[in-house]
């Protein structure tokens, strides 16, 4: 009997060590395709956001038809600009964007990404943003990060950078030309045309595109849109390379504010 009893046992601890298999197998079963479709799920996100930030550039870069202009001037009446910084100066934190204005995903940053962030923590004052160029596309990223110095030198900085990604055309395409340039100036308001041609042109202006081209390399940013951010609850510029969601941005400007 005892052998006869020691036999039930051991076959009812393989019945349920088998069982035990059994569920961990499924289990595995389970998780893996949630895993891959999580991934891919990731992955479909990333793709649209190219998609929709590169795709319809092929209508871009047209000189005889800007467009956006009046939603560009909505979205920024009422908020201080001075050179390339939206914002006011008491502002505690300072969100700094090293892009590329031939950037198709610079572009998608700025008509998904930040516009919450404009019209809450910079519109209430509670944060400011910074455009600096980041030039790496081609050549042509030089003279139009230019016109958008000489334009921020009027106090329509911020309104050419827009209209500029609004009108993108497909990158080093060869649309950012003199003609292109002087329409997205004068439909961001730029007043005094000739002053904006001349400062465009000067060497001290190219020279601060290189410059801040030159910072975002020693930040080790490779790519753009690159953000850092800068205010009492962080030591110095702190960086933050290319935040996925507008609250992620949020949340590094609420911890460096301290």
């Amino acid at each position: 009997m005892s052998g006869k009893r020691d036999r039930e046992a051991r076959r009812e601890e393989h019945l349920r060590e088998e069982s035990e298999a059994g569920a961990s197998e499924r289990r595995q079963k389970m998780i893996k395709p949630a895993s891959a479709l999580a991934f891919l799920a990731v992955a479909v996100v990333v793709v649209l956001i190219v998609v929709s930030q590169s795709g319809d550039n092929g209508g871009g870069g047209d000189a005889a038809n800007v467009e956006g202009v009046a939603e560009i001037e909505n979205e920024l009446a009422g908020i201080p600009q001075k050179g390339l910084v939206l914002g006011r100066g008491s502002a505690k934190v300072q969100l700094i964007e090293f892009g590329d204005l031939q950037c198709p995903v610079c572009k998608g940053f700025a008509e998904e990404i930040l516009p919450p962030i404009v019209e809450s923590q910079v519109r209430d004052g509670e944060a400011r943003i910074e455009f600096r160029n980041f030039t790496i596309i081609s050549q042509q990223s030089i003279p139009a990060g230019a016109a958008a110095i000489a334009a921020g030198r009027q106090g329509r900085g911020w309104n050419f950078v827009e209209l500029f990604y609004r009108n993108q055309g497909v990158e080093a395409s060869g649309y950012v030309t003199d003609r292109f340039l002087t329409a997205i100036a004068e439909a961001a308001g730029v007043a005094n045309m000739a002053q904006w041609n001349k400062a465009r042109k000067s060497n001290g202006v190219i020279s601060q595109v290189e410059a801040s081209t030159d910072e975002a390399e020693r930040l080790g940013f490779s790519g753009t849109p690159s953000f850092a951010v800068e205010g009492p609850g962080v030591s110095g510029l702190e960086t933050l390379g290319t935040p996925q969601s507008t609250g992620a941005i949020e949340s590094a400007l609420e911890e460096a504010a301290g």
